[in-house]
């Protein structure tokens, strides 16, 4: 082989060896800037994917807060251990069975009573109601709706509320009282949701309010508490206008200082 066909074949292979290398460095790059750009892609669709599903962050105003803040707490009075003196039949197959005994045997049955009858309680026994009107004898209590004669509750706020709803029912005679406590210069609000007014009674027994507005068909009381001390809101049977009890619901607010 002649010298000059030697340097012709060297020559042709290192150029083909530099254009490999050119083409391998040129695909590597792509390669490379592909890459990139997928991944900043990924990226980019994962941050927009991201922040559609993210919810819109806000601020509560002011009333939101409150809302938060005046949930009421539900007052219900107690029905346990405590004197009852009417009560109705309320039984899911009626009619109700009056007794001569304060037990389920046969033959001791002295009459039967329709639902919403009322009844006069003179006695409570093992789940049974001694009744004398209209019928004398005994029925089974759980056949019957009935409520406290005397309720005396304190209202319990719980921490950061500052409102309440006291609901509940007095069947036949009877007087419930709720007391709050409050601190002088706190504003008290009490507004009826039900047909019968609380009286509002002052920690030195003076009369706040009765039915302060019947008459302007307005349900709602609000003032000034003049003295720290305990409140009491207080409903009372009147058989002139109220024969056989009512139902009862008014809200309570407090407004000013903490309440404790």
């Amino acid at each position: 082989m002649s010298l000059h066909k030697k340097y012709l074949i060297i020559a042709t292979i290192t150029g083909f060896a530099s254009t490999a290398s050119i083409a391998y460095l040129t695909i590597q790059s792509n390669s490379s800037q592909f890459a990139s750009h997928f991944f900043q892609r990924q990226t980019l669709e994962s941050n927009l994917v991201s922040t559609k599903l993210r919810p819109p962050s806000s601020t509560p105003n002011s009333s939101d807060l409150v809302s938060q803040k005046s949930s009421p707490v539900i007052i219900t009075p107690s029905t346990l251990g405590c004197k009852i003196v009417m009560a109705i039949v309320d039984d899911p197959e009626a009619p109700l069975n009056v007794r001569s005994i304060p037990e389920v045997i046969e033959g001791n049955i002295v009459g039967k009573l329709e639902n919403n009858t009322f009844v006069s309680v003179i006695n409570e026994k093992s789940g049974w109601l001694q009744i004398t009107n209209p019928v004398r004898g005994w029925v089974a209590k759980n056949r019957t709706r009935s409520s406290c004669a005397i309720v005396d509750q304190t209202i319990t706020f719980s921490p950061g509320n500052d409102t309440a709803i006291v609901r509940g029912q007095i069947i036949g005679t009877g007087s419930h009282s709720y007391r709050v406590r409050m601190i002088q210069a706190q504003t008290l609000t009490i507004k009826n949701l039900g047909d019968v007014f609380p009286a509002i009674i002052s920690p030195d027994g003076q009369l706040m309010a009765k039915e302060p507005n019947i008459e302007l068909n307005n349900n709602e009381w609000t003032d000034i508490i003049p003295m720290s001390g305990v409140y009491t809101l207080k409903l009372d049977t009147n058989f002139h206008k109220y024969k056989y009890g009512y139902e009862y619901e008014f809200l309570v607010l407090i407004e000013g200082n903490e309440n404790f």
